[in-house]
Formats: structure tokens, C-alpha cells, sequence
């Protein structure tokens, strides 16, 4: 556990509750300290990955909190989002398309774990991973933009990045899905 890529790992778990609570009644300072919250988590999750490869420190235990920990992130974010009205009206449906696919490829990698079968990250899911932490990213940072920069559009970047991100959840979460199901006959 004492490996920098798993402490940054659970740092982003950690993290979790103070984003919620920042979030919670949410006025501009906190949606700023939400926001570089955020965007720190966000970035120790490249940089978890890459410290473990590069230095040959790949754990089981990194391997098994790293995507719980972003789910988990990612999960909170979009929830207390939705809390704060940042997303609303159709918007819901790309968020809620984001947490469907979530909770489905982790049920059936635990499956697939108990056939050991490994189903590899694909290229185009950490595609879906960077649109989602840049839409949820500008999101968060709309909520401050109307007194901080009001001519910064990141609201519509935010809604435009998570449809991106929704459209890639169903692609990847599809070819999740076609995997798993060869082994489920």
C-alpha cells in the first residue's frame, strides 16, 4: 500500500467526501475549491498509472482500487452536479448514461474476474475517462465562472464534453459488454 501510485489512488478516494461537502450548498468559493479539488484527483489518475508502470510498482491492490476510485469520483461528481443544478433538464441523460455503463462494466469485470478472464482498458475508454473529467471539470467550473469570468462559456463546454463522454460510454461500454457475453454461455 505504501507505493506512491496507490497512495495517489486513494488519495482521489479520500477526496471524495470533501468535493460532496464543497459542493453541498454551493456558492463560487466552493465551486472553486471543488473545481481545483477535482482537477487535482483527475490528474492523479494519469499519474498513478503512469508512476506504476514506469517504476515497475503495478500492485493488485493498485490495479483493483484505481478504477473504484474513479467511479467512485466520477459517481459523487455527477450526483452532486445534478444536486447543484449545474446539470439539469437532458443533461440528466448523458450523466445517467455515464453512471449506468459504470455500474455495469464493474459488475461484469467482477464476473469476468471470477472466470479469470482480464478485460484490458481499451485506448478509447480512456478517451471516454479524459471527456468525462473535462465535462465534469468545466462543470464545476460554471458554477463560478458567472462572477469569476463571465464571458467563459464553461457551462456549454462542460454539457458539450458530456455528451462526448456519454457517446463514448456507449461505445466502449458496448464492446465491454460483447466481450463479457462470449463468456457468459
Amino acid at each position: 500500500m505504501s507505493s506512491l501510485p496507490n497512495i495517489l489512488t486513494l488519495s482521489r478516494i479520500l477526496a471524495v467526501p470533501f468535493l460532496v461537502l464543497l459542493l453541498w450548498d454551493a456558492h463560487w468559493p466552493g465551486y472553486i475549491a471543488a473545481t481545483v479539488l477535482f482537477g487535482v484527483a483527475a490528474a492523479t489518475d494519469y499519474l498513478d498509472g503512469y508512476l506504476a508502470r514506469s517504476q515497475g510498482t503495478v500492485s493488485k491492490l493498485g490495479v483493483f482500487l484505481d478504477p473504484i476510485a474513479d467511479k467512485i469520483m466520477v459517481a459523487a461528481t455527477i450526483v452532486m452536479l445534478v444536486h447543484t443544478g449545474m446539470i439539469h433538464g437532458l443533461a440528466v441523460i448523458p450523466a445517467l448514461i455515464i453512471l449506468l455503463r459504470e455500474i455495469t462494466v464493474s459488475g461484469l469485470r467482477e464476473y469476468l474476474a471470477g472466470l479469470q478472464v482480464s478485460v484490458p482498458v481499451s485506448q478509447l475508454a480512456k478517451w471516454k475517462t479524459a471527456a468525462q473529467m473535462v465535462a465534469l471539470g468545466a462543470l464545476l467550473l460554471a458554477g463560478a465562472t458567472p462572477v469569476l469570468a463571465p464571458w467563459l462559456p464553461a457551462s456549454e463546454i462542460g454539457l458539450a464534453c458530456l455528451w462526448i463522454a456519454a457517446g463514448l460510454t456507449l461505445i466502449t461500454g458496448y464492446d465491454y459488454l460483447r466481450v463479457g457475453l462470449k463468456h457468459m454461455s
